[in-house]
């Protein structure tokens, strides 16, 4: 009975540290989700708001939003892949410099790290044995120099993931003002479209909002408000826009 408890125990253990990596995996992305969800939404709606100002049939009005959901989302990722992989290799090109100015001039290095330590009030004996056992292992001297000199921290997170998920985010979130466009296309609906792609997406930008409170740890009621009048000031203006230029060539 007691091995039972222990191997519950065990079991649960592992769980629930299973549970805390994928949660950590998720948090690490959930950046990137943000990211694409809101420039998705916010640019789609201004889309729909400007084809909704100018008057423009559904069909119209699905066809310029899908060719920007899938141009502006294929764009956004490819910059965030881009943008990642580019950081990536600069810091492993630092890395390397760094790799060898420990192996070929060594003294200046550690010189460097004794300036570094003496600045964080690290004196005598105290600062010699933390020189010492830093540059004791050169992975540790270098990583050290890449965090402390050159203020670089390595990033763990795939492009080609970050890339997805932004594109994805993108993708949801930026069809959400277009769903009552195509019910009606597929069937017509006695309702007013852009009422209802108005309050679906508001209702978006503020679950965006609440999740951007999450990544910037902001309060979250302040973050959804600042979403949705984001949202908002974009698609008044396109609406706007959109009236306008329809006035112009009628």
């Amino acid at each position: 009975m007691e091995v039972s408890k222990q191997s519950l125990q065990a079991h649960n253990e592992r769980h629930i540290h299973g549970e805390k990596q994928f949660l950590a995996r998720v948090s690490d992305y959930l950046g990137e989700f943000v990211y694409g969800a809101i420039d998705g939404a916010v640019t789609t709606f201004a889309v729909v708001a400007g084809s909704a100002g100018a008057g423009l049939e559904s069909s119209i009005v699905i066809i310029l939003g899908f060719a920007n959901l899938i141009a502006d989302g294929f764009a956004m990722s490819v910059g965030s892949f881009l943008s990642k992989k580019s950081e990536i290799q600069n810091y492993n090109k630092h890395k390397k410099i760094e790799y060898w100015e420990v192996d070929n001039i060594p003294e200046k290095e550690r010189e460097e790290i004794r300036e570094i330590y003496a600045a964080k009030g690290f004196k005598g004996e105290l600062l010699d044995k933390v020189v010492d056992t830093i540059t004791a292992d050169k992975d540790r001297w270098v990583d050290v120099m890449m965090k402390e000199e050159l203020e670089m921290a390595e990033e763990t997170k795939s492009p080609f993931a970050m890339g997805l998920i932004t594109f994805l985010s993108f993708i949801m979130m930026g069809f959400v003002p277009l769903i009552i466009y195509v019910v009606d296309y597929l069937g017509e609906i006695d309702v007013e479209l852009f009422t209802v792609s108005s309050i679906l997406t508001a209702f978006t930008f503020m679950g965006i909002g609440y999740l951007k409170g999450l990544v910037t740890y902001t309060p979250k009621l302040r973050s959804i408000l600042e979403t949705l009048i984001l949202g908002g000031a974009a698609a008044t203006l396109s609406y706007f826009v959109g009236d306008f230029l329809e006035q112009l060539i009628s």
